[in-house]
């Protein structure tokens, strides 16, 4: 199953009340989340069905239906509390590579570098950071010089250099949040 990206669509729906409890984004203050969005987020931390329909099984499972499910999880996105879902393929254990790496953007070009790294395949996610290396992502593929092709192509295009930060010990922190 490969990584969803889906892209925002534009809807007129209003956002929920004010009251709601919230969360914070790095790029916007705090985001109110009802109750069954709340449900969302905790529900599909750590795993989601696979199958011939997976939102229809997740759905039955927080007690939606699929559309709504899909919709909601649409709004996150929208909303900025989402901003990837999918799953997390550990590379090196299917014989790959992973490697993490970072940008020294500057402010007025941030924006435009980031969705065209995020846009590379070999690129699983990125984050922006209050750092001088404000722009931080994992590239992975199936080999060493593949990565190594990716980060070369982001820099000639960009004009910026990619730090490489290879792995040399291995972590499992597995990270859930609870909201």
């Amino acid at each position: 199953m490969a990584g969803i990206r889906r892209r925002p669509k534009h809807r007129k729906e209003s956002p929920p009340p004010p009251a709601a409890p919230a969360v914070k984004t790095a790029t916007a203050g705090p985001i109110p989340l009802d109750e069954i969005e709340r449900r969302i987020i905790n529900g599909l931390q750590g795993g989601f069905p696979i199958g011939e329909r997976p939102f229809l099984e997740a759905a039955t499972a927080l007690g939606l239906d699929e559309d709504e499910l899909i919709e909601r999880i649409e709004h996150l996105f929208e909303v900025g509390v989402l901003t990837r879902f999918g799953p997390l393929f550990n590379a090196d254990r299917l014989g790959g590579i992973n490697v993490l790496a970072a940008m020294a953007l500057p402010e007025n070009d941030f924006d435009r570098v980031a969705a065209f790294v995020n846009a590379q395949p070999e690129i699983a996610h990125n984050y922006r950071r209050e750092h001088e290396l404000n722009l931080w992502f994992v590239g992975a593929a199936e080999t060493p010089e593949k990565v190594e092709s990716t980060f070369c192509y982001i820099e000639s295009v960009s004009g910026y250099p990619v730090y490489r930060f290879p792995k040399e010990r291995e972590f499992f922190v597995e990270l859930k949040l609870h909201v």
